[in-house]
């Protein structure tokens, strides 16, 4: 049984330097020399065998759930508590998803589009005009705010504690999450001392959110994610646990708040760099349209994808195209080498939307949100919120281009954000709304004093 070709040269300490180092050029390197399923070899992780190509990522993502895990192995489970959808498997991981889906659906999901309009013209409102500044962390403060409203329920003084708490215990935990021999408790000076006692002040906080709900007699009324999971059953009848509560909820902060923002971000950063289609889009945003928009958000998570690639653990030998790889194979599923991948995408560089205008991703060649049963539960609701937040953004200022290098791709742990934090030139509209935004922005025609700033 053997596995598929691979730097077996190198020693694994030089493998996991250059793959944790370098993980975008190494992946690129070694796709190039050993084909699309390559294996690389980590210290103290395990072997992986990577794999870049539609068939055999459609067969990873719909492999049966007992013979490929994502949860269990994943570690994002010390992070996230040992409930959280990303950590479970099988029959808890289905029962814990079939309780979490109702809120991300239909009418729920058009009920949380005035949050993040309102969070977006908040946050919008306070950039500085003229001068340079990074968008990530303000994006990062919106993306945090709707989940807080609209997935926690959270108001007051509850509210503010977790806008203080929350940023600090996400960044640490995605950081820690791939660390593990930093994850000891060696007291409150340490790493991971510090992240379990933010993880226990914000399971506090979860115990009165929870009580606050159960208590409040508009319950049924109520839209956010939270008070449908203190309603929830499962199929027994009985509650979820304050415990699966609170891993849920911390999942959900994960898995949406981060890496939708990054991707605004790049949003960000590509449009800057691309006149024509910044043109196009404000056109289309002023005259109420939004299927370009659809094209360009797709067309950033294709070129730009935030999380690179999916994990899975064989339980047993898994047949994977002409390999059969043995149990206790680790399998990376790249969204990046996939969708950078030039026999799939012309020209696969080039950023251009019209790609998915008037057509969706063709499922497995375009994978942000991975696929399968365990594909991203969030994913509409991450969708909804770039396209409400771009529109915001493009009716309220104008975005200067700038001819600057492109950006390079930094680590935060578990996302990929623009390395100098998607840098942005804007100056108030004057015709934004009050009412309706009347004209395509001149920011965006070459040759505007504003488009000249970097």
């Amino acid at each position: 049984m053997a596995l598929p070709p691979g730097p077996d040269r190198l020693p694994a300490p030089i493998q996991t330097a250059l793959f944790l180092g370098f993980q975008t050029q190494t992946a690129r390197l070694l796709r190039r020399r050993y084909g699309e399923v390559f294996t690389i070899r980590l210290s103290g992780i395990g072997t992986f065998v990577a794999v870049a190509e539609p068939d055999l990522l459609k067969q990873v993502f719909t492999a049966d759930p007992k013979v490929l895990h994502a949860g269990d192995r994943s570690p994002l489970g010390a992070v996230l508590g040992r409930n959280s959808l990303l950590a479970i498997d099988e029959e808890r991981h289905l029962s814990q998803r079939k309780l979490l889906l109702p809120p991300f659906h239909g009418e729920r999901m058009q009920s949380y589009e005035a949050i993040i309009e309102e969070e977006a013209l908040r946050e919008i409102s306070t950039w500085p005009q003229d001068r340079p500044f990074e968008t990530l962390e303000p994006m990062m403060r919106i993306t945090l705010n709707a989940i807080l409203r609209a997935v926690f329920g959270a108001r007051g003084s509850e509210l503010e504690q977790l806008r203080a708490l929350l940023p600090p215990l996400v960044t640490l935990g995605s950081r820690l999450a791939l660390l593990r021999f930093l994850q000891h408790d060696l007291g409150a000076w340490s790493p991971w001392g510090k992240f379990l006692r933010m993880r226990a002040q914000f399971d506090r906080h979860v115990d009165e959110l929870i009580a606050t709900a159960r208590g409040d007699p508009e319950l049924e009324e109520r839209a956010d994610v939270l008070s449908l999971l203190v309603r929830a059953r499962h199929e027994d009848g009985t509650p979820m646990s304050r415990d699966e509560i609170a891993d849920q909820l911390l999942t959900l902060l994960a898995a949406g708040h981060e890496t939708t923002a990054a991707t605004l971000a790049w949003a960000v950063e590509r449009l800057r760099r691309h006149p024509e289609v910044l043109r196009t889009l404000v056109a289309e945003v002023d005259a109420g349209g939004r299927e370009y928009r659809d094209a360009v958000i797709r067309e950033v998570q294709r070129s730009r994808p935030v999380i690179t690639a999916a994990g899975r653990y064989a339980m047993t030998d898994f047949q994977l195209g002409r390999w059969l790889l043995p149990a206790g194979t680790r399998i990376i599923a790249s969204a990046y080498l996939t969708q950078l991948d030039e026999r799939l995408y012309p020209d696969p560089q080039r950023f251009d939307p019209e790609r998915f205008v008037g057509r969706m991703p063709e499922t497995y060649k375009w994978v942000p949100f991975g696929g399968g049963i365990r594909r991203c539960i969030g994913a509409a609701f991450a969708h909804m919120e770039m396209d409400v937040v771009l529109r915001t953004m493009l009716t309220q200022v104008e975005l200067a281009t700038t001819t600057a290098p492109d950006e390079r791709w930094k680590s935060r742990g578990v996302a990929f954000v623009p390395s100098c934090g998607g840098r942005a030139v804007v100056r108030r509209r004057r015709d934004a709304p009050g009412g309706a935004p009347a004209q395509a922005a001149a920011a965006a025609s070459a040759g505007a004093p504003l488009a000249a700033a970097t």
